[in-house]
């Protein structure tokens, strides 16, 4: 087994979620991941706590939310900055599609797991809340604002990574979020706005 190879880290994600995959999450073992991974467990775990954090592990996309939130145009209105720094931190994820995709399928077989990343997504809400507060927007209209561009973005991202077309996420979210506004929009208005988008003219948030 050779314990030289560059980039253990991303060998041992890769060859977890293949593992979660084919095997179960619960049925995998960390030295079936080591294995093969070609590290040893020691490894492992100079890397990860735990199995779990294979697929909660730290990333930059607080930051990334919090600065496109912080950073976004001051006229824009709340769901519109939202809009904004969740496609700002498209990219986060669109570097990773096969391994977000099956992340995805990991979590959705899991109920346990599916607890994790909705906690995941609610950490996510109130670093948004905190950064319109920032922003001078009263905590209701922050907080409300943030809930609502993370559940767009939950839709958005189960879109992405099961659609056959393969869109980018950034598409999907700004689809995603004319939809919530509209949920709130007169019929006509609707149904208005979908014949502009109709003609090839993309509503970009």
């Amino acid at each position: 087994m050779s314990r030289w190879k560059p980039d253990a880290r991303g060998r041992l994600e890769k060859a977890a979620l293949e593992l979660y995959n084919h095997k179960g999450f619960d049925a995998t073992t960390v030295a079936e991941i080591a294995t093969r991974a070609e590290v040893t467990e020691r490894t492992f775990y100079r890397h990860f706590a735990d199995k779990r954090e294979v697929l909660f592990r730290a990333n930059p996309l607080a930051d990334i939310l919090a600065g496109a939130t912080t950073t976004a145009p001051a006229p824009l209105p709340p769901l519109e900055v939202i809009a904004h720094a969740l496609t700002e931190a498209a990219p986060v994820f669109e570097e990773r599609r096969d391994l977000a995709r099956q992340r995805q399928a990991v979590i959705a077989a899991n109920p346990e797991l599916q607890e994790r990343e909705l906690a995941k997504l609610a950490a996510l809400a109130a670093t948004l809340t905190q950064a319109l507060r920032e922003r001078g927007l009263e905590n209701t209209t922050a907080a409300l604002a943030a809930e609502i561009g993370i559940a767009a973005f939950k839709v958005a991202f189960e879109r992405w990574v099961n659609d056959p077309d393969q869109h980018t996420l950034a598409q999907h979210i700004r689809e995603t979020m004319d939809t919530a506004r509209h949920l709130t929009a007169p019929p006509e208005q609707v149904a208005s706005t979908d014949d502009v988008s109709s003609t090839g003219q993309e509503n970009v948030a």
